[in-house]
């Protein structure tokens, strides 16, 4: 079943009847999803560059955006309008496909993986998980990757506080991992 149907059927009345909403509009939901790489040290290699913009573009199925540094800041060797990072922002239909597949078929595939913690969320119920390395998607093939990076994917939800954000993940197939 398709993430954002069974969100629609099954979530949203099971997020009712725990938070007590009255609306349907009132339950917390996706916003979007935030798929960045910080390029940092190596932002003068174009192959590098590249390699993570042709990353990013396969895994998210969209085109990347160049993010640049707005100061110079000399103890980093940073100069204002140098490459900072690269970033996609997920929204809509695009958005539950990316969670789907990132939940059901990227997470089992990172190396020691024992769960997500649930200590990542912010006061908003918003999430962030890094990866270490690109690797885990099964779009990203060992033997084409010249350079392994690693990512940072945030989830901004509409949840006002943390348990709301920490239910609607859970709902939506996230394994949480409980306190040990």
């Amino acid at each position: 079943m398709r993430l954002y149907e069974n969100y629609k059927k099954e979530i949203i009345p099971k997020l009712k009847a725990e938070f007590g909403y009255k609306s349907s509009l009132a339950a917390p939901r996706l916003v979007r999803v935030t798929v960045n790489v910080g390029v940092g040290r190596v932002s003068k290699d174009k192959a590098y560059l590249d390699n993570v913009e042709q990353t990013l573009r396969v895994i998210t199925g969209q085109a990347p955006v160049f993010t640049k540094a707005r100061k110079s800041i000399a103890s980093f060797k940073v100069r204002e309008g140098m490459i900072a990072g690269v970033v996609v922002t997920l929204r809509g239909q695009r958005m539950y496909d990316f969670v789907e597949k990132f939940v059901r078929v990227t997470l089992p595939r990172v190396r020691d993986f024992r769960g997500l913690s649930k200590e990542a969320f912010d006061a908003q119920g918003n999430y962030a998980i890094g990866l270490k390395e690109n690797l885990a998607f099964p779009e990203v093939h060992a033997d084409n990757a010249d350079k392994v990076h690693g990512l940072e994917i945030c989830i901004t939800t509409s949840a006002k506080t943390k348990a709301e954000g920490t239910a609607l993940l859970q709902l939506l197939g996230f394994p949480l991992k409980n306190k040990e």
